[in-house]
């Protein structure tokens, strides 16, 4: 499979764009302009303006950093708990693994997006709360992947003779596990970005992700769907931008993925 650089081009561009773009383009994105309400793409505002006036290029802009940090965010501690646990899981086995596999059945008995609608419904949304509850609900599947993983390894004969040396746990982990996983832990990274973004966009358009003031692309999308007849613009581009993000990180993940398969069958 040949390298995404398309895919890796189009995510530093949109990184720059949300995080830099604020530094070239001077416009408020709360400014209200009564006389430029619900303006289609033009010079002056490259995406159009919303129902108060406010331009869209802007909102993207600002939106993006937030959907951005919370991908990443939450992705990222959710990686981690998922390697810690599943290590853990798999190295140690018995009651430890047991104990594991109680907890995830007890968190795949409510659908992971029902979970989050529950949590977030109890506390007032904010970007740390949103990055704290999609990673508490975001790891099983990579736990999972490093358990059975870590199980694979842990029989290896040099695994084996290091546990029958007392070598201690955490030199083992640290210094043969985490190299042989690494593979996973990168490929289930990209993967839970694009997945924590689409989550927070999915709250947002309920209502029960980022509110106002603050903006995120997923808010953007609400905000735009009363007058998607007339004004398509509002809810297309930070829509746009998602689309771009999420394919941008699958076609990352499925080259990390068939990487990873190639170096295991030549193993």
């Amino acid at each position: 499979m040949r390298c995404p650089c398309i895919s890796i081009g189009i995510l530093i561009s949109i990184f720059l764009f949300s995080f830099l773009g604020p530094y070239i383009y001077n416009v408020n994105p709360y400014d209200l302009n009564p006389d430029a309400l619900l303006l289609p793409p033009t010079l002056e505002h490259p995406f159009g303006t919303d129902r108060l006036g406010r331009d869209l290029f802007a909102r993207l802009m600002y939106g993006g950093r937030v959907s951005l940090i919370i991908g990443v965010g939450s992705a990222l501690i959710a990686s981690m708990l998922g390697l810690i646990i599943g290590i853990t899981a798999g190295f140690f086995k018995g009651k430890v693994d047991k104990g594991f596999v109680i907890l995830v059945d007890l968190f795949l008995t409510f659908p992971t997006f029902f979970l989050l609608l529950a949590l977030v419904s109890y506390v007032e949304a904010s970007v740390w709360v949103l990055i704290f509850v999609i990673s508490v609900t975001g790891w099983m599947t990579m736990a999972r992947m490093i358990r059975a993983e870590s199980f694979s390894i842990s029989e290896k004969p040099f695994i084996k003779i290091l546990k029958i040396a007392n070598v201690n746990p955490l030199k083992i982990i640290l210094k043969y596990f985490a190299p042989l996983l690494a593979p996973i832990f990168f490929v289930s990274f990209t993967f839970g970005v694009g997945g924590a973004i689409l989550s927070e966009s999915a709250l947002s358009f309920l209502g029960l992700g980022i509110t106002p003031p603050q903006m995120s692309w997923g808010s953007l999308i609400s905000e735009g769907k009363e007058v998607m007849e007339i004004a398509w613009w509002i809810s297309f581009f930070p829509g746009l931008m998602i689309f771009l993000v999420t394919f941008s990180l699958m076609q990352i993940s499925d080259y990390l993925q068939s990487r990873t398969n190639r170096k295991e069958v030549l193993s």
